[in-house]
């Protein structure tokens, strides 16, 4: 293949031929938010002369990687930030921009609405674009400038980010043989969680036909009035006032050391709802928020009401997600019984019950065992299952059990594990630090790819629909469907 061109409606692009398929790297899908956009709803792109090059990675938005002990996290949310205004853009594979018709996946990555870029390694689209894909991963405004509600600004930023992309791609997927007719929106962790956002507001409308959700769903909101604690306790630290022109004369720099001053396990923000729960569990201090135009109601309530049930959903979560938290910090093992419940009681009302029944649930459970059991359930395995009750539209459950080998096989099917299966990109986490381990199974990632891109071009899948009767989930590592189990966790918080 020569070097790839191709026509968006902002100008000309030049990418790169890369095994069998073509590939464009930051590609604009809203004009630069900073000046006088900063802190405003995206903007189309001006036009460029020429032809731009896309051929080497560009920025991404603002962010402050934390450290992570003894694991290379690196391929899962990428090195930190890219300095550059053009960050709201999209990374794009096909397989020839010359084609016509075929299905188009638009990857929104994760990272807690603080972190993450579209370019980290196990991202990487080419396998996809083989299977006869356009894929397009997208870069969103994140923390301050992207999930905090300050007044004056519109709300859910990184959001709107998001629907100016599909948005974009509606516009744009013929330019690289893509059918916008047959879009199928997916992203794991907060992305995920956006994605059910975007699946209940009714600004998504027409955006997309599927939405695969790894790791995610519609219940890690706040109402506005719950995370303006949030943008009081930072403003105070930067010491402006708690509103647009106050974080607007404050830089992108000192707002990203504040937020990530309020983020500290330590710093405490009452940002319990209404039952006195936390529904971040404590992870994150930046969330969408509900109760305006993109999110005119809480997402579940939303889909409880039959919107979004056009979109055909497959939803899934890991068996062992919070293992990535609690198993490298060390946490899981020193935890005891006084700790266990002090933590979870800042977040659960419920929490002394709920530990309870985790400890009888397991025989000879260690606290932190129980512990990292039931945040499991309550961040990820039991809401992914409420948010699938109630879509309203064609519903798929799955769940990956593949249990890792690193860190003496104590990671287990851990937040994120799924992710170089269903991009078959298995080299990215794998070795000495590779949350994958050694050695591992490529035929598993066949497998899960290949539902993928199934689904993203037909929509069949080879299990039956989740109902509230039947509760049939599909076992990605085993090709099985049974009855989902009742969690412990259930009869405390539903």
């Amino acid at each position: 293949m020569t070097e790839p061109t191709a026509v968006v409606e902002s100008g000309r692009i030049r990418g790169t031929a890369a095994r069998g398929c073509a590939r464009f790297l930051g590609v604009p899908y809203a004009a630069p938010p900073v000046g006088a956009l900063r802190f405003r709803a995206p903007a189309v792109h001006a036009p460029w002369d020429g032809s731009r090059d896309c051929t080497v990675r560009g920025p991404n938005a603002p962010q402050i990687l934390r450290p992570f002990p003894n694991l290379d996290v690196a391929p899962l949310v990428g090195t930190g930030w890219r300095r550059g205004d053009d960050f709201l853009t999209a990374d794009i594979w096909t397989p020839d921009p010359g084609a016509r018709g075929l299905p188009v996946m638009v990857f929104i990555h994760g990272g807690a609405w603080v972190a993450g870029e579209s370019g980290a390694a196990v991202h990487a689209g080419g396998a996809f674009a083989r299977a006869g894909i356009v894929y397009m991963a997208i870069n969103y405004r994140l923390g301050v400038e992207g999930f905090l509600p300050i007044p004056g600004v519109p709300t859910n930023l990184g959001l709107r980010d998001q629907l100016a992309a599909l948005a974009w791609v509606q516009r744009n997927a013929s330019a690289f043989g893509g059918d916008p007719g047959n879009v199928t929106v997916f992203g794991e962790s907060a992305g995920a969680m956006s994605i059910a956002c975007l699946i209940s507001s009714p600004l998504s409308a027409g955006l997309f036909r599927r939405a695969i959700v790894q790791s995610g769903h519609g219940a890690m909101v706040r109402s506005v009035a719950t995370a303006t604690r949030v943008v009081t306790a930072i403003a105070a630290r930067l010491a402006v006032t708690a509103d647009h022109a106050g974080f607007a004369a404050t830089s992108v720099e000192r707002c990203l050391e504040a937020a990530n001053e309020v983020s500290q396990p330590g710093v405490l923000i009452d940002l319990r709802n209404d039952e006195g729960r936390d529904p971040t569990y404590g992870l994150t201090k930046f969330v969408p928020v509900y109760g305006d135009d993109v999110l005119p109601e809480h997402p579940v309530a939303a889909l409880a009401r039959g919107v979004g049930k056009d979109v055909e959903l497959l939803i899934g979560s890991n068996r062992d997600e919070m293992n990535l938290y609690f198993v490298p910090t060390g946490v899981k093992a020193a935890l005891n019984d006084l700790q266990a419940s002090a933590a979870l009681g800042l977040v659960e009302p419920k929490s002394a019950e709920i530990l309870a029944a985790y400890r009888a649930a397991r025989t000879g459970a260690t606290p932190g065992e129980a512990f990292v059991d039931a945040m499991t359930d309550l961040v990820f395995r039991l809401p992914v299952r409420q948010f699938a009750a109630a879509h309203a539209g064609s519903t798929h459950v799955y769940e990956f059990g593949w249990r890792s080998p690193a860190m003496n096989a104590q990671l287990g099917a851990c937040h994120g594990m799924e992710l170089p299966f269903v991009f078959d990109t298995l080299e990215s986490c794998s070795g000495p630090h590779g949350i994958a381990g050694a050695k591992p199974p490529q035929e598993l990632a066949d497998r899960v790819h290949r539902i993928w891109t199934e689904f993203a071009s037909t929509g069949r899948l080879p299990w039956t629909e989740y109902g509230s009767r039947s509760r049939q989930v599909y076992s990605l590592e085993t090709g099985r469907t049974a009855r989902d189990a009742d969690m412990p966790a259930e009869r405390h918080v539903s």
